[in-house]
C-alpha cells in the first residue's frame, strides 16, 4: 500500500466504510486524495484541484501551513499526550485564553472536546445541568430548527433537522425535542446577496412553541447562526435578534452552533459578533486547529460557569461529570495555538472579510446559467442550488462534483446544492476562476444529463 498505486488501493476499499458517502457508488468511482498544499489537493491520479470548501469548512489557512507544522512537530517531541482529568497543559491553558479573548463579552469559560458532534452534546448536557442547579429541573426540552445540522451524536441528531439524518434513528432520539421552521423560502429570497430582507417573523414561531409546551419545560434553543451543511442558509435581518429576545424573556438558553461559522469565516472571530447577537453558549470545532488535528469545544457565559462552581458541596467534589479522554489534547492545542496566532497576527480574519465581495461577484455572475435556480452568499460562504433530475434527487449535483474534479475543482454538494467555503488564503483570481469553472461544469452536466 505504500506505493500509492491506485490499482493496489482499490483492493482495500471494501474494508473502509466511508461516512456520508454512497459507498456502492464509490466502489465503482474511486477517488483518493494523496496530498495537499496551500489551497489545493492532489488526487492519486495526479489531478490538482482547488479546495473550494476548505477541506470540510476546516482548513481556512490552506493545507500544510509551515507554522502549524512547526508547532505540531515541536509538541510531539515535548508532550505527545496528557490526560485532562486533574491536569492542564501549558498549550491548553494558552489556547483557552486565546479563544476567550475572541469570544463575545462575558463568555470566558472554554470546555474542550474533540469534534463538533461532541461539542453539541456537551452543550446540551451543560444546559440541562445549569437549569437543574438553578432549581428548574423541569426544563428538559430542546428546540432545534428544520434543516439544522448539529453533528451525529444522539443529542445533535435529535435537535438537528435534516430528515435523512434522523429517519433511521427516530425511535431512539431524545424525547420532547421540537423544531422551529427553517428560514429559507426561494420565492421570497432567491439570488440574495447577504442577509435576506424577508423572514424575521419566522422567529415568532418560538412564541408558539413556548405556548404549546410551556416555557418552564424548555431548556434551550440551538441554531446555526448561518446554516452550512444544509446548503448555506443565511438568517433574515432581525431573525436572530428576535430569537435572542424571546429566549431572554422566558429564561431559555440560546446556543449558537458555530462549528462552521467560528474563527473568521464571516469576517469576525465568531458569527455572533458579525451578526450582533450574543448567545449563552457557543459550540466550535473545525477551524480552531485548521483541521490539522481534531478538536472542538464549548464556550459558556460566565454566569453558567459560576453556577456550576457555586455548587454547595465540598471542594474536592467534581462539578460536572463529563469529559473525554482526548479533551484538550496537547497536539490539538499546539495546532490550535498556531492557527489562532496566524488568524490574528497575520490578519487572515480581515482577509476573509475582504474576500467576501470577491466571492459574491464570482458566484452571482452565474445567475442566468441553465439549471441554476438560486444563488446566495454571506461571509466567505455561498450556496448554489441546481434544478434536480426528476426522481433522482442529488444526482445532478453529484455529476457536477465529478466534472469539477476534471476541471480542477473539489466541490462540496448537499442534495442538489453546491456549498462554497474557500480558504482565506485564496486569491481574487482563484475565486473568479472557480466561478467560471463551476459554470462550465454545470453547463456540461445540463447538456448531458
Amino acid at each position: 500500500m505504500n506505493n500509492h498505486n491506485i490499482e493496489t488501493l482499490k483492493k482495500y476499499t471494501k474494508n473502509n466504510w466511508l461516512p456520508f458517502t454512497p459507498n456502492r457508488y464509490f466502489d465503482n468511482n474511486i477517488k483518493i486524495l494523496s496530498s495537499a498544499q496551500g489551497a489545493y489537493y492532489t488526487l492519486i491520479d495526479g489531478r490538482k484541484v482547488f479546495d473550494t470548501i476548505s477541506g470540510l469548512w476546516c482548513c481556512a489557512l490552506g493545507h500544510s501551513h509551515p507554522k502549524i507544522i512547526e508547532a505540531v512537530t515541536k509538541q510531539i517531541s515535548t508532550l505527545d499526550y496528557a490526560t485532562a482529568f486533574q491536569f492542564a497543559t501549558p498549550g491548553t491553558l494558552e489556547l483557552s485564553t486565546k479563544i476567550a479573548k475572541m469570544a463575545p463579552e462575558k463568555m470566558k469559560s472554554v470546555f474542550f472536546v474533540n469534534s463538533g458532534s461532541e461539542a453539541v452534546d456537551t452543550a446540551l448536557k451543560i444546559t440541562y445541568g445549569y437549569h437543574r442547579l438553578k432549581g428548574e429541573a423541569s426544563r428538559t426540552r430542546f428546540i432545534g430548527r428544520e434543516r439544522g445540522y448539529h453533528g451525529v451524536g444522539f443529542g445533535g441528531t435529535s435537535v438537528g433537522g435534516i430528515p435523512a439524518n434522523r429517519k433511521m434513528f427516530g425511535p431512539i432520539l431524545l424525547n420532547g425535542v421540537d423544531h422551529l421552521p427553517h428560514t429559507y423560502d426561494i420565492s421570497k429570497m432567491s439570488f440574495t446577496k447577504g442577509q435576506p430582507q424577508w423572514g424575521a417573523h419566522l422567529a415568532d414561531e418560538l412564541q408558539r412553541i413556548v405556548a404549546l409546551h410551556d416555557a418552564s419545560t424548555i431548556a434551550a434553543v440551538i441554531v446555526e447562526p448561518i446554516a452550512g451543511s444544509t446548503g448555506v442558509l443565511v438568517p433574515p435581518i432581525g431573525y436572530l435578534e428576535k430569537l435572542r429576545e424571546i429566549c431572554t424573556q422566558y429564561g431559555i438558553l440560546l446556543i449558537f452552533d458555530e462549528v462552521i461559522t467560528g474563527f473568521g469565516r464571516y469576517g469576525k472571530s465568531f458569527a455572533a459578533e458579525r451578526l450582533g447577537v450574543t448567545p449563552d453558549i457557543i459550540t466550535f470545532a473545525k477551524g480552531v486547529t485548521n483541521g490539522v488535528i481534531p478538536m472542538g469545544g464549548v464556550i459558556v457565559k460566565d454566569e453558567i460557569y459560576k453556577t456550576f462552581m457555586d455548587i454547595n458541596t465540598q471542594e474536592h467534589m467534581i462539578e460536572l461529570f463529563h469529559g473525554y479522554t482526548y479533551s484538550g489534547h496537547p497536539m490539538a492545542s499546539a495546532a490550535g495555538n498556531a492557527t489562532i496566532d496566524l488568524l490574528i497576527d497575520e490578519g487572515y480574519i480581515e482577509k476573509s472579510f475582504e474576500l467576501e465581495s470577491v466571492l459574491e461577484e464570482s458566484v452571482h455572475s452565474l445567475k442566468g446559467t441553465t439549471g441554476i435556480i438560486d444563488i446566495r452568499n454571506f461571509g466567505l460562504t455561498s450556496g448554489i442550488d441546481l434544478d434536480p433530475i426528476p426522481n433522482s434527487p442529488g444526482l445532478r449535483a453529484l455529476k457536477v462534483f465529478e466534472k469539477g474534479l476534471d476541471e480542477g475543482l473539489l466541490l462540496r454538494t448537499s442534495g442538489d446544492t453546491i456549498a462554497i467555503g474557500p480558504p482565506f488564503i485564496s486569491t481574487h483570481d482563484e475565486l473568479y476562476s472557480m466561478g467560471e469553472k463551476i459554470k462550465s461544469c454545470i453547463n456540461y452536466v445540463f447538456s448531458n444529463y
